[in-house]
């Protein structure tokens, strides 16, 4: 670029273009919309002259004439708008740097619209903000995609028909100042159903049995708990025997109640002091186990995961990741993609090499299939920016506590998702337990299940949250329990 020459950039937030403005040198100018400059008319004040007296003004669309829009400049823009025309008189050369995504398109297109450059104009796109990633997208500018205008436009005036229409019979019929909304709408129908579903169910009381045994072997775990699956050869009932009239679908099982709980633990452990019911091993079945590492993150499993292990609400962790990404930490956080970069992928498998040893790296790449449907490949999953990822010890001091804590979590499930799967053995014990009650002869049957790690794998670095507290199978145990060395 020449020594006279001066090239306006133009992003969507101050934040951004203050760290952009680190990596251009002289003859650029780098300043920022504030976020979109127009916008369909909030209210009445809103509304142009010219259009006070036409029906659909109301609206801000006119939905007799192919739904077309009517944008307005908001009053709080208007300032901002007319810095932007002044830099522009004083450029040879515009560059429109908002985000890649449809968001970021629209603004781009209403600058243009607004702005009305007589100097060439360039689209430039990256999904970090990284020395490397600005460059490369100086050199590769294009134009802007009418495609993701159009289909924000759509979701905008879908949001705009939908709220100005359904919101005032809510005031009506339920109370004032409730909105409603092309999601959120959807999603509280589905909220309805499901407790309309609630309180139609009918609850059932059923008990479990739980047994300690102790095995006849030396080892550094004796005991070890198991749940009693069967009676005298018939199954106990779980939560999903149970039909929606709160009754047994099945009559082969058996429930439990409280005082028949009680009676069975009873007979099968005597008073304290006394030996115990005689247990036996009845079968021991062993598997190979192998787990495969989740994926790198885009914006549902961030927030998903978030949620899990930082309790942010969605809100926070996306506020969190966008002063994330507009600092140049971690890539565009808005993305349905679970693609790494050749760069990505060179980064972390040089990070896990460096930190986690060669047996821990995989002899090539792993790649994810994305099963969400219309999911744009061409952008990237979330991870740390750059072409070295940066270890959380390296930034810590650098970030707030929040976007510390958000940091570690992409930095660690980004390099998981490019190591080997952690193997192990999974051990199911299934133990007879003969007691007399009443005088009767009894059988109960326990079991449960445990995994032996042998090699961690990605499980050195990160473990997949989730929703789940406590599996309902019949009798296991949670994954990771310790088992001692039983034979039949």
């Amino acid at each position: 670029m020449g020594k006279d020459h001066r090239a306006l950039v133009i992003v969507e937030s101050p934040a951004k273009a203050r760290t952009i403005s680190n990596y251009l040198g002289e003859g650029f100018i780098v300043e920022s919309s504030i976020g979109h400059i127009r916008d369909l008319p909030k209210n009445a004040a809103e509304i142009p002259p010219a259009y006070k007296d036409k029906p659909w003004a109301r609206l801000g669309v006119d939905v007799e004439n192919d739904f077309r829009p009517l944008y307005i400049v908001s009053k709080s823009k208007k300032a901002q708008v007319s810095k932007l025309k002044k830099l522009l008189k004083e450029a040879d050369e515009l560059y429109l740097a908002t985000d890649e995504d449809r968001e970021g398109e629209s603004i781009a297109w209403h600058l243009l619209e607004v702005l009305k450059p007589k100097v060439p104009v360039k689209r430039m796109v990256f999904h970090e903000i990284t020395r490397r990633a600005i460059d490369e997208a100086l050199k590769q500018p294009r134009e802007v995609d009418r495609r993701l205008v159009d289909a924000q436009e759509a979701r905008r005036i879908l949001d705009r028909l939908y709220g100005y229409e359904v919101s005032p019979v809510l005031w009506k019929k339920v109370m004032p100042r409730l909105s409603a909304g092309r999601v959120q709408s959807v999603a509280v129908r589905m909220v309805v159903e499901r407790e309309r579903e609630r309180m139609a169910f009918v609850p059932a009381r059923y008990w479990d049995l739980t047994g300690t045994f102790e095995a006849e072997v030396e080892a550094p775990v004796r005991r070890f708990e198991a749940r009693m699956v069967a009676l005298d050869g018939r199954r106990l009932a779980t939560g999903k025997d149970f039909g929606p009239d709160g009754k047994l679908k099945r009559e082969e099982v058996v429930a439990l109640d409280e005082a028949r709980a009680r009676a069975l633990a009873g007979a099968m452990a005597p008073p304290e002091g006394a030996a115990g019911a005689r247990a036996r091993v009845a079968a021991v079945e062993r598997k190979p186990y192998r787990r495969t590492p989740a994926p790198p993150f885009m914006t549902s499993t961030l927030q998903q995961e978030a949620a899990r292990k930082l309790r942010f609400t969605s809100r926070k962790t996306m506020q969190v990741a966008q002063r994330l990404y507009e600092t140049g930490y971690i890539t565009y956080m808005r993305t349905d993609s679970t693609t790494l970069s050749q760069d990505a992928l060179a980064a972390a498998r040089t990070e896990i090499a460096q930190r986690y040893g060669a047996e821990c790296l995989p002899d090539r790449p792993r790649t994810y299939k994305k099963k969400v449907k219309n999911a744009q490949e061409a952008h990237e999953a979330i991870r740390p920016a750059g072409d070295r990822f940066r270890h959380p010890d390296e930034v810590r001091r650098e970030l707030g506590r929040d976007e510390a804590r958000l940091y570690e979590l992409i930095w660690k499930r980004t390099i998981a998702s490019q190591m080997k799967d952690a193997e192990g053995e999974s051990v199911t014990i299934r133990i007879e337990v003969d007691f007399e009650e009443g005088g009767a002869a009894h059988r109960a049957e326990f079991t449960t299940s445990g995994t032996v790690i042998t090699f961690p794998g990605f499980l050195k670095v990160y473990v997949e949250g989730s929703d789940e507290t406590e599996s309902e199978g019949e009798g296991g145990s949670e994954e990771g329990a310790r088992l001692p060395p039983v034979k039949e």
